[in-house]
């Protein structure tokens, strides 16, 4: 299957939906947005990289930032941070480079590693478009956080790649349905951007129909109430 680019999801999605499906239903379907602290510093750093005017040359490395992909076959679209184009026989060609180099994704993230697997995916995501793309193999990229201020190489084995096309697959089916799913209070919601918009503890009643009986009861004890005033 291969989506239309009038149905491509955003890449950048993958991160909102590992933190919490909610959250990214109502960012990528009901287009709300709040900013805080941490998405601040966010935007200054990827402000930083993805300049997509700035393509440097090291010797026999090319950098590009803010290199825009896309996969049909995942149906998503976004930018990559940056690209490292390492010369190498078993590369790709360049337009208006000589000899065949090897694309390297490289993302760049504030503060530390997180304990959930969602920059990981977000990596491999943008490696399958680059690969989809430019029609070759991407084994591994780099995460470079800004808190230790060093890179990591994450190996893109197929494990990570199936979650990344299933993660696709359950966004598309969501997005189509118009659905945003329930709230599943987490520690997570206190740092949550949209907390004020989501607003978990205001949605963990348990259904309509508790909160209307208990809406009757309340107003039965008061009926009562009033009655035995003197």
């Amino acid at each position: 299957m291969e989506y239309d680019e009038e149905d491509f999801l955003l890449l950048s999605g993958i991160q909102h939906f590992v933190f919490c499906k909610r959250q990214w239903a109502l960012i990528h379907i009901e287009q709300q947005w709040q900013e805080n602290l941490r998405t601040v510093e966010g935007e200054i750093l990827h402000e930083r990289t993805h300049d997509s005017n700035v393509k440097e040359k090291r010797g026999d490395l090319i950098i590009s930032r803010g290199m825009g992909v896309f996969s049909r076959t995942m149906g998503i679209t976004g930018a990559c941070d940056v690209v490292e184009f390492h010369k190498s026989r078993g590369g790709v060609t360049l337009y208006g480079r000589e000899g065949t180099y090897r694309p390297v994704p490289v993302e760049y993230k504030r503060g530390k590693p997180k304990q959930d697997n969602a920059d990981v995916l977000q990596l491999c995501a943008q490696a399958m478009c680059l690969e989809e793309m430019l029609l070759c193999t991407i084994p591994e990229g780099f995460l470079y956080y800004g808190e230790p201020k060093r890179r990591t190489k994450v190996i893109l084995d197929e494990e990570i790649r199936e979650q990344v096309r299933a993660m696709c697959r359950e966004m598309h089916e969501l997005y189509e349905k118009r659905y945003t799913p329930k709230v599943r209070t987490t520690r997570g919601c206190k740092v949550c951007s949209l907390n004020e918009l989501c607003l978990p503890k205001l949605c963990k009643n348990p259904s309509a129909l508790a909160y209307m009986k208990k809406a009757v009861a309340e107003l039965e004890t008061n009926e009562a109430g009033s009655e035995v005033d003197p």
